[in-house]
């Protein structure tokens, strides 16, 4: 892919997926298939023997489900919306197309695969207990019938197309060269699942009611705030081990669809306005990302 192209790709689907939301929102069906087929190319790149966890993921762990569980506490007192949507943006898990980025700006991808892995099953296992201490759900769900629902619809995305690329590599190995040596197709699925999930998000932030309006704002510019410390403190941790770009994409990089299902299912749906506010501006910075690595390898 054309470097410039690359760096400019992001924002063009955010654009076309906000301004054609009505005709795009449409297209959801398709996000599992293509999310599916995206890890699949990447995870190709994976050695599963190389696959480990050590302090590198428990301390992001640790600042994704222990600062998510603090910010709820600390911010309930005063708007329990808000306080949810903020606990939403650091307990949701590290994006799935994380490793896809992560990749493409030089990241070790089976480091990030491993933390995508653990981030994404430990919010299975522990929102139910934290979702159980909030205020205003109105949602009555058992612990096990809620952690086998996430589970339900994390594990199948993640494990499949990982245990597909093992095989194909053990019995296809030239199928398997084949599609690691075409690692560019997954960022091309990426960006057309970013439209679709831009436009998702512009209808529900559109589908909002006007006295909504002032919380709404306030919930936008505290993911933007979240999402910057993120990616901050990810790359200072990774630098401590030599890689911060994995350890930036792993912590800034979130799973927002999930953090969206889950805020609407389990939370105060208005509080998924600040997941949804935060999958434009991680783009963002993933844009600017790819635009400055594209600037420096000149």
């Amino acid at each position: 892919m054309n470097p410039k192209i690359r760096s400019f790709a992001l924002p063009i689907a955010i654009v076309v997926g906000a301004l054609f939301n009505g005709f795009f929102a449409d297209w959801s069906f398709l996000s599992p298939y293509l999310i599916f087929a995206m890890l699949y190319i990447t995870f190709s790149r994976v050695s599963l023997s190389e696959m480990r966890v050590g302090w590198f993921h428990l301390v992001l762990l640790l600042f994704q489900i222990g600062l998510g569980s603090a910010l709820y506490f600390l911010l309930r007192g005063a708007d329990e919306v808000v306080a949810q949507g903020v606990m939403i943006c650091v307990f949701a898990p590290a994006a799935m197309a994380s490793a896809v980025i992560g990749g493409m700006l030089g990241a070790n991808v089976t480091t990030m695969t491993s933390f995508i892995l653990l981030s994404n099953m430990s919010v299975a296992l522990c929102a139910p207990i934290l979702f159980a201490l909030t205020d205003g759900t109105g949602v009555e769900i058992g612990f096990l019938t809620m952690m086998w629902r996430v589970l339900k619809r994390v594990a199948p995305l993640l494990l499949l197309p990982l245990v597909l690329s093992w095989l194909t590599e053990r019995y296809l190995p030239r199928t398997h060269a084949f599609v690691k040596a075409h690692q560019n197709a997954s960022f091309y699925l990426w960006v057309v699942v970013l439209v679709i999930l831009m436009a998702n998000t512009t209808s529900f932030i559109l589908s909002q009611p006007a006295e909504m309006h002032r919380v709404a704002v306030i919930l936008a510019v505290a993911a933007l705030v979240i999402c910057l410390v993120q990616f901050t403190f990810g790359r200072w941790w990774g630098g401590r081990f030599g890689d911060k770009v994995a350890g930036g994409q792993s912590l800034g990089q979130k799973n927002m669809a999930l953090a969206i299902w889950l805020t609407q299912s389990f939370l105060n749906p208005l509080a998924s306005v600040a997941p949804a506010a935060y999958v434009v501006w991680q783009n963002i910075v993933n844009s600017y990302q790819l635009w400055r690595k594209n600037r420096e390898s000149k």
